[in-house]
C-alpha cells in the first residue's frame, strides 16, 4: 500500500480532533460571553463549563484515549511495511466508528448507542492489532 493510502485515515481522524477542538473553543467562548460561565469559575481548571461546552470537551478528550492505540499501530506498521490493504480497510472502518461516536457524543449523547459504537470501534482496533501482531511475528 502507498504511504498516502495508509496515512489518509490518520489525517481524517486528526481532522476530527481539530474540528472538535474548534467546536470546544466556540462553545467555551459562547459560555463565557453569555455569562453562563465566569472566568473565576474555571480559572483553576474547575469543571464549571456549561453543559454544552463540557459535552464537546469530553468528546475532544476522548480522541486521546482509544485512538492513541490506532496511531501507534499505524506508526509501527508503516516502517515495518506491514500496512497492507487489510490494515487500510480496517483503518477506515475504525475512523468511521470514531466519527459516528463523536456525532452521537456532541448531539443526542445517547450513552447506550454511543457505547455500542465505541465498542464496535474497539473490536475493529483489536482485530487490527491481532492481524498486525500475527503478520509481524509469523512473517
Amino acid at each position: 500500500m502507498s504511504v498516502q493510502a495508509v496515512l489518509l485515515p490518520v489525517f481524517v481522524l486528526i481532522g476530527l480532533a481539530f474540528a472538535l477542538l474548534m467546536g470546544m473553543a466556540v462553545a467555551r467562548t459562547r459560555s463565557l460571553r453569555s455569562g453562563e460561565t465566569r472566568f473565576e469559575d474555571i480559572a483553576l481548571r474547575e469543571p464549571n463549563w456549561s453543559m454544552r461546552a463540557t459535552q464537546i470537551a469530553n468528546c475532544f478528550s476522548n480522541q486521546f484515549e482509544v485512538p492513541v492505540l490506532f496511531y501507534v499501530l499505524i506508526a509501527l506498521a508503516l516502517p515495518l511495511r506491514h500496512a497492507d490493504l487489510v490494515i487500510v480497510l480496517l483503518s477506515w472502518v475504525f475512523v468511521i466508528t470514531r466519527f459516528v461516536h463523536a456525532g452521537i457524543f456532541v448531539t443526542s449523547n445517547n450513552v447506550p448507542r454511543r457505547g455500542m459504537v465505541w465498542f464496535a470501534g474497539v473490536v475493529v482496533l483489536l482485530a487490527m492489532w491481532i492481524y498486525f501482531a500475527l503478520r509481524t511475528l509469523l512473517v
